[in-house]
């Protein structure tokens, strides 16, 4: 079949975005299909109510993109928008006894980021020479990875119990949205591996100074996809070696030569009759898996509280800072400040006015300036399911892009991408699915970018 096949796209998050954008460019003719009227999945903007004036889109929660997130920098280029984002050469940890980095000296990796570490003002000696010690034995772990609970290799390996809050915690709860509890070693040395071992710009951070719903409104996109936004997938019609068609709740139906499915596990299992669970149990179990919550606390003060651009907060239910004021430019006297909290189980039930009644709190002591500026407006926004939770165990469940279906495809954050559920991993995921449509076209295409380069000392001194 020539590449100009047709394609459905079921999704547009960012794993349905990536595979309709290197399809597209590869030729196809690709129609993507999504329920809510704006792009970008659980990594999107929208219009709050109470937001600020004149009306502009807010991010659901802060993304931010790493030095080493190399597919999902391809992507922002393919786009047109990788020039939106600010990057950063230091981390920021504000801590009880102070503000605290970490950044590259001209050390070689994996050494390079060490000395910032032995001046790390909440950590004593005992507390450092644990944490390098363990970043050690993550250097010499040879793949595959371990696949065990993280708190308990962590306490095998002797981690303070301040290693383990002021490092450990605040490093990996933010970056994979899990607590350490119920996380495995397996994604959390790899975010070790490829941010602070492998490479010596791995860590680097970049937030974009756009909304999230500009960073996907590619004239791409727009101008060779047909987009369908608002648009309600009923099921899925099957034929005897695949799917036959797409069912929409308007009574439309959809057909292709192949599909691409870039829903969550539990919304593809809702689209196929009751009884295929038995002849797909992989995708039974995934759609019985538990999330994990994020939430977003945006707060406007009519004057600055902090020059600080962003810091990750220590001890504390809040754990990052942004400060989007000064990240995106804006210098009207206002100032717009973002809060994260990743794995935000204990949120969930609250109500919002308890969490901003908890986030001002903390705030202030944090930053003094903000008990003097009036709170002009503010949103809190729950994202009760931002990722997959994979507990140790768990992650051979995640599928990879092949599915029971001769034309059917997987995409998303929670398939086996080769990262963990990130938005790296759901670029990934994306990639892998449309290169699967090219070898089913006997056209076949490599899309994924390769992994930062491995720097010559870690080479010699890694497993990998």
């Amino acid at each position: 079949m020539a590449a100009g096949a047709q394609v459905i796209i079921l999704g547009g998050g960012l794993a349905g975005l990536a595979a309709a954008v290197r399809l597209i460019e590869a030729g196809y003719n690709v129609e993507l299909l999504e329920k809510r009227s704006v792009l970008g999945g659980r990594a999107s903007s929208f219009l709050p109510p109470g937001g600020p004036e004149p009306p502009e889109p807010i991010d659901n929660c802060q993304h931010v993109l790493l030095g080493c997130c190399t597919n999902l920098m391809d992507f922002f280029q393919r786009t047109g928008t990788a020039n939106q984002f600010r990057f950063y050469n230091r981390f920021l940890f504000l801590g009880p006894q102070g503000l605290s980095s970490i950044s590259a000296s001209a050390l070689p990796a994996p050494f390079h980021l060490f000395p910032s570490l032995l001046r790390f003002r909440d950590l004593d000696w005992r507390d450092r020479w644990a944490i390098m010690q363990a970043m050690g034995a993550i250097l010499r772990s040879r793949n595959p990875l371990p696949d065990q609970p993280l708190i308990d290799w962590l306490q095998q390996r002797r981690q303070t119990r301040r290693a383990i809050e002021f490092f450990w915690r605040a490093v990996l709860v933010s970056a994979l949205n899990e607590d350490l509890e119920q996380l495995s070693t397996r994604p959390a040395f790899q975010v070790f591996r490829e941010s602070f071992l492998r490479n010596r710009s791995g860590y680097r951070m970049g937030i974009p100074t756009i909304s999230l719903s500009d960073l996907y409104s590619s004239r791409l996109l727009r101008e060779k996809c047909k987009l369908r936004l608002g648009t309600h997938v009923a099921s899925l019609k099957l034929s005897e070696h695949g799917i036959a068609g797409v069912c929409l709740r308007n009574g439309e139906e959809k057909m292709a030569d192949y599909y691409i499915s870039a829903l969550p596990p539990d919304a593809l299992a809702a689209l196929l009759p009751e009884t295929f669970g038995k002849e797909w149990p992989r995708i039974a179990a995934l759609a019985s898996l538990e999330w994990s919550p994020i939430t977003g606390i945006h707060l406007w003060f009519d004057q600055p509280i902090t020059d600080l651009h962003h810091a990750a907060v220590l001890g504390r239910t809040i754990q990052w800072v942004f400060n989007k004021s000064a990240i995106t430019g804006k210098t009207d006297g206002s100032n717009y400040i973002q809060l994260v909290v990743s794995a935000s189980r204990t949120l969930v039930p609250m109500r919002r006015e308890e969490i901003l009644e908890l986030s001002l709190e903390e705030l202030r002591q944090l930053f003094p300036k903000a008990r003097e500026a009036k709170l002009l407006k503010s949103v809190v926004v729950k994202e009760t399911k931002s990722t997959l939770s994979f507990p140790p165990g768990s992650d051979a469940l995640r599928p990879g892009p092949e599915t029971p279906f001769d034309n059917l495809f997987l995409a998303g954050d929670w398939t086996a991408s080769g990262w963990p559920p990130t938005m790296e991993g759901a670029v990934r995921s994306g990639y892998r699915a449309a290169e699967e449509v090219t070898r089913a076209t006997a056209r076949p295409q490599q899309f994924l970018q390769p992994d930062l380069p491995t720097d010559p000392l870690v080479r010699f001194l890694s497993s990998f």
